[in-house]
């Protein structure tokens, strides 16, 4: 299900391609300060940094405790899943961050406010990060790793981390484009990961 879920993904992606610059300008042009102020209150949500922090503590915290308590389901399953989510996100950060330096985009607020837009393939430029979205990409990861540990509320953590995506394009950090095509890539990434190296952890439908 995942598989064709992370396709779909990529093919909306896609398909925003010829839309993208025209609703970032839409977004930019219209979006109220009050607006503006929740999204950034909520974006950062998604970052890749506070959830690789928070996983590095759990292993950590887990395995103490396992070493003091001894073998106890709920402690491995935390380190469990605290070790697939890093492997998760490493492994879909290696496909985004090759594909930001190969593809080269420049973020929409530089076309808005330094007229610079377009793809610049093979540049290698960090200034041109923004194809696809890092934070769709963590986020998505987040999901299916708590859709692991309570499956039967996985149409709610893939609407959070939709919700959080968009908020990238809301913003005009992204575009749609990168947004969806990152959150495809989490996805897939995420899936595969599970089920070659932590199939254990990976419900039937995945």
């Amino acid at each position: 299900m995942l598989l064709w879920a992370g396709v779909l993904l990529l093919v909306i992606g896609a398909a925003c391609l010829p839309f993208d610059r025209r609703v970032a300008h839409a977004l930019y042009d219209h979006e109220s300060a009050a607006f503006e102020q929740f999204l950034e209150r909520t974006t950062h949500w998604a970052k890749a940094a506070h959830w690789l922090a928070a996983a590095i503590i759990a292993i950590a915290a887990a395995q103490a405790a396992l070493a003091i308590w001894g073998e106890r389901p709920d402690l491995r399953l935390a380190s469990n899943c605290a070790i697939a989510f890093v492997a998760c996100l490493a492994a879909g950060s290696i496909i985004l961050h090759g594909m930001k330096l190969v593809v080269g985009r420049r973020r929409p607020r530089d076309d808005m406010e330094m007229g610079l837009y377009g793809f610049v393939w093979f540049k290698f430029r960090l200034d041109y990060n923004s194809f696809p979205s890092g934070h769709a990409l963590t986020i998505t990861c987040v999901a299916v790793i708590a859709s692991c540990v309570w499956p039967h509320l996985a149409i709610l953590w893939f609407a959070i981390a939709l919700w959080l995506g968009i908020t990238r394009a809301l913003l005009t950090a992204h575009f749609l484009s990168d947004v969806f095509i990152g959150a495809g890539i989490g996805l897939l990434a995420a899936r595969e990961t599970l089920l070659y190296f932590f199939p254990y952890l990976a419900p039937a439908w995945f």
